[in-house]
Parts: structure tokens; sequence; C-alpha cells
């Protein structure tokens, strides 16, 4: 059986890794109550009360324990997975899984001294029912050859529950890097291209003068050989909305086209999960909230079998390497403000 810990508790995905490890038959063993949020911490120890918390250095050095999960600071996980890496773990790490250049170069240097996995969870394709479905309808040719991606993912501000880092993007790393890694990761697996280019990009401030260098709009404008993607990211999600984002996927092929409404279907259906499958035979809405979840079993396959079928490593990299080139070229279109 595969044994886990968690190393680095400052974002909410850390409880979809432990979740999805625990469905899969992983042994989650402890964890480092380390955290610049405290009521993560909280809602672990209420959670899972009879898991125990174990020091930081302790974790690194038991060799019994074959994964850790890495939801730190992002500017932070880099270096955790390394040190995991290098002392003979697998990582699971929270998106984005590096912040610069350089941590990229450090991490690709470690997996390929180590033989070690690195893999990031990008939930809202791994962890969202009506993605993995998509994705089956996609193998199938149900709307024949994808030719573009357009992803959006808006999210809710809630400053009132953020920490010191959430504002300062050499912490977080910028909004592409920080969310729209989620929206690459898409735009690489449902076109099937193994590499892309960021064609542009743009990032702004526009109703969050309080913290000056805070992000709260960013787009990317993708392309490879054979499609192209546009996303949309954003901090603009209104209170009126029922869920934290309106997250949504089109996905275009030459036959036809698939829409996920991933959270909500704003006055329509109830609940999540929704596709809507439309190509030649007609228009179909698929409920998908039913559809398993693929992506934890198939990490623990791989970490026993030494193989790469949950993603493959050179998927993890371009994610990474796209992301920060967006970021790093994209023009501030941050309105002129007086004073």
């Amino acid at each position: 059986m595969l044994r886990f810990a968690v190393v680095g508790i400052d974002h909410g995905h850390i409880f979809d890794q432990v979740k999805g490890l625990l469905a899969a038959g992983g042994e989650f063993v402890g964890y480092c109550d380390k955290t610049s949020v405290p009521a993560l911490v909280d809602g672990f120890r209420e959670t899972y009360p009879d898991i125990p918390v174990i020091d930081r250095d302790a974790i690194f050095a038991d060799p019994d324990i074959d994964v850790i999960c890495i939801a730190a600071i992002p500017a932070d996980r880099a270096d955790l997975a390394i040190r995991a890496m290098e002392a003979g773990k697998d990582v699971m790490v929270d998106k984005p899984g590096v912040t610069t250049p350089e941590q990229l170069a450090a991490v690709k240097a470690t997996v390929e001294s180590t033989g070690r996995i690195f893999s990031i969870c990008f939930s809202e394709r791994l962890c969202v029912r009506s993605a993995v479905k998509a994705g089956k309808l996609v193998r199938e040719g149900a709307i024949g050859t994808v030719v573009q991606t357009l992803g959006m993912g808006p999210h809710r501000k809630q400053f009132d529950k953020r920490p010191d880092w959430f504002f300062k993007p050499e912490r977080f790393g910028g909004i592409i890097v920080d969310i729209a890694s989620h929206q690459i990761d898409q735009f690489l697996f449902f076109t099937g291209s193994a590499t892309g280019e960021v064609t542009a990009s743009s990032i702004g401030n526009f109703g969050t003068e309080q913290h000056a260098a805070f992000q709260d709009f960013g787009e990317v404008l993708l392309r490879s050989d054979h499609a192209s993607g546009y996303i949309r990211v954003d901090w603009f999600t209104p209170e009126g909305l029922p869920t934290w984002g309106d997250g949504r996927l089109t996905i275009l092929g030459t036959d036809g086209y698939i829409e996920l409404r991933k959270y909500i279907d704003i006055a329509g259906k109830p609940g999540k999960d929704h596709l809507f499958l439309v190509n030649q035979t007609g228009v179909e809405y698929i409920d998908c909230s039913a559809e398993p979840i693929e992506y934890f079993g198939q990490f623990i396959a791989d970490v026993r079998d030494r193989t790469e079928t949950a993603m493959s490593q050179d998927h993890v990299f371009e994610v990474c390497r796209l992301s920060l080139a967006a970021q790093a070229k994209a023009e501030n279109i941050s309105p002129r403000r007086a004073g």
C-alpha cells in the first residue's frame, strides 16, 4: 500500500490530494502542521483527527513514506519537492509547481538525477468529473479533431480569508502562473499537443486598488503546430454567484464542440459537472456527476510501476514552461489611476 504524508498546508487544494489518494487506496500517515493559513490546519485536525502531526524533518527522513503531497506557499513548493525527491520520495504538488524558470530548471535536474516523479495535481481537469468525461469523448472522436480550446477560470477574491503572500506576485507567481496553469494544462491535453508557444498575454489590476501589485485579470493566447487556445482568468466572481467561480471550457473540434460548465450552470440545471455535446448527430446534455476520478489511482500505479499513466513528466514541465513564459511576456494593461 502506498503511504503518503503532507508537507505544506497553505492552500485548500491539499484536501483534494488527500481525499483522492485515500479513495484510491493510499494510506495517510501524517502531516506537518506548519502553515500560513491556520484555518486550513484546523480543518485538517477536524477532518483527520486520527492522523498524527509529524515534524517536517522526520517526514522527509522516514524511508517508509512513499509520497509527499505539497500545497505550500507557491514560491516554496519547488524547494520542498526537490528535498522530497532527493530523499527518495515521489511528489504530488498543487499548482503552480514552480514560480520561476530557475525553479523549473532545478526540478527538472532533480527528476533526471533521482528518477522520482514530480506530478502537479491540475485539479480543474483531474478532479473535475465533467473534464474527465470530456477527455474520453475527445479520445473517442466525438467532435472530430480538436482545433481550439477556450478556457475561463474566474475566482472570488475573499480577501478577508487570504494570507499576506496572496497579494505578492513574487510569492504566488502572478495570476497566469497561479491560475492559468490549469487552462494551459487543458489546452495541451485536449488538443493533444506535446508543446506550444505563447502568442500573446496580458495582465492587469482593474478592481483591486488597495493592493497595487496584485493582478486580478490575465489572458493568454496559445498556439501549437495544429491547434490554438485562448485563456481568461480573473478575480471578479461576484458575491451573488453561489459558488467560487463559473469555470467553463469549450473544446472546438472539426465535427462539433463540447462545453463544460464545471461548477455551476447559471439559471440552468442544478449542481455541477455539466457537459454539453454538439456534433453531427445532434445536441446532448450529459450529467457527469457520477464520472469516476482516475488521476489518483493512476498516480499510485505510476509510483508502483514507475510508469507515466496519470500524465507524462514532459507534459508537467511543458505546462510550467508555458505558464512562466506567458507570465513573463505579459503586457500590463492596468488602467492609469490619478495620483
